[in-house]
């Protein structure tokens, strides 16, 4: 069990997201320690360390790099518009199958998608959860928030027990290991991200149940030179400066 610290005295919606997640409650300062732990602060839940405090990483909707992006992110321009087929005037619903700290999936959202997001390590649909909570109650983006449902699952599963042909866009893009040459260059917050989930090993077990449920496409996000997913050659890829995405088309992006 993981343990989630805090210093105020947790509050029953504290406590019912604890138990949905299976963490336990410490009421103490931060441990001394390097390593990085959960903290609630009374406002939001966030991954830091004692020894850098001010490096604290939560899912934030309404500030920071994702307002930003949200602004003036490029709109259906984006790569990842392109790669989810937002070309035409259908709006295909998205599964965010490796949804993570949320923020693609946030970035479909303001692109009009409804998205299900899908995430297997407890605190991080735990930071993720908190983020939806705050983003409901921030006007800017409350209606943007609500067109994302977050399902606490393991993702392989989850696909494998849908009716074929059955979701629209299925995105993955699973943890991988960076360049070393870059590494240098990852943010703060990717690297406490990294330390707590470590790499998507299991990441190919991904593909073929992506590929059994989605009615249009499968799109999988990848560092610019990594290899294809479980070796299987995309229809084509988007590719940009870091990432690319590649897509396996299977029928037209347009309503059932």
């Amino acid at each position: 069990m993981t343990n989630l610290y805090t210093d105020i005295p947790a509050t029953s919606a504290l406590e019912e997201l604890a138990q949905r997640y299976g963490l336990e409650i410490i009421q103490a300062s931060l441990p001394d320690t390097d390593d990085y732990v959960l903290h609630f602060d009374g406002e939001s839940l966030g991954i830091l360390r004692a020894t850098d405090p001010k490096a604290r990483v939560c899912v934030d909707f309404c500030r920071g790099a994702v307002a930003h992006r949200r602004k003036f992110g490029g709109g259906k321009g984006q790569d990842i518009a392109k790669a989810i087929g937002l070309g035409g005037s259908y709006c295909p619903g998205v599964v965010d199958a490796t949804a993570g700290l949320g923020r693609d999936a946030f970035v479909l959202a303001t692109l009009g998608c409804d998205v299900t997001a899908l995430e297997r390590q407890p605190v991080v649909a735990a930071l993720l959860e908190d983020g939806l909570r705050r983003g409901r109650d921030d006007i800017e983006v409350a209606d943007l928030v609500g067109r994302i449902e977050l399902k606490y699952t393991v993702a392989h599963e989850w696909l494998a027990n849908q009716p074929g042909d059955n979701l629209d866009v299925i995105y993955l893009d699973p943890m991988f290991e960076h360049d070393a040459k870059q590494k240098a260059a990852v943010k703060k917050d990717m690297q406490a991200f990294r330390s707590l989930v470590g790499q998507d090993e299991d990441a190919d077990q991904l593909l073929e149940p992506a590929l059994h449920a989605a009615r249009c496409r499968v799109v999988v996000k990848r560092a610019r030179k990594a290899p294809v997913m479980a070796g299987r050659a995309p229809s084509y890829s988007i590719t940009g400066k870091s990432n690319r995405f590649d897509v396996y088309a299977l029928a037209k992006v347009e309503a059932p």
